[in-house]
């Protein structure tokens, strides 16, 4: 069996410990090899699903994969006081996950504060709650 069928197997039956230990092996960010940097994005990934905050934490301090990654799981979690902490800590990909978690959760004036708290000047931001507000004010007819 290769490598690879090990790891999508130690996936599937969430043997996270293997399958990262057999994907991290052969992962490189931005390689000229394909295939060494889909492995990366599948390691972190693996990070992500095996909720391994700490190490995409301490990844995502260079490695841009890590931070999307931890910054789309903690949206997907819901966990708004991690994303506000990044955001604070300037991470703008950090506040597009809070904003739009806030606006998703029917929270769309907390967005706005947000935005206006932690990137006043971020015209991405003001386009998220915007579109917002735009798709909620074209179901308020109905």
């Amino acid at each position: 069996m290769e490598w690879f069928e090990q790891a999508r197997d130690a996936e599937q039956l969430r043997d996270w410990d293997t399958a990262i230990t057999l994907v991290s092996a052969r992962a490189e960010c931005y390689s000229a090899d394909s295939y060494a940097h889909d492995n990366h994005l599948w390691h972190m990934a693996l990070l992500a699903r095996a909720g391994r905050f700490a190490e995409l934490t301490e990844l995502a301090l260079t490695d841009v994969h890590a931070r999307r990654r931890l910054n789309a799981s903690l949206r997907e979690r819901g966990m708004e006081a991690a994303l506000r902490m990044r955001a604070e800590d300037g991470d703008r990909d950090a506040l597009y996950g809070l904003v739009r978690l806030l606006c998703e959760t029917s929270r769309v004036q907390e967005a706005d504060q947000a935005v206006h708290d932690l990137g006043r000047d971020d015209q991405h931001a003001h386009q998220i709650v915007a579109g917002f507000r735009s798709s909620s004010n074209a179901f308020a007819g109905f």
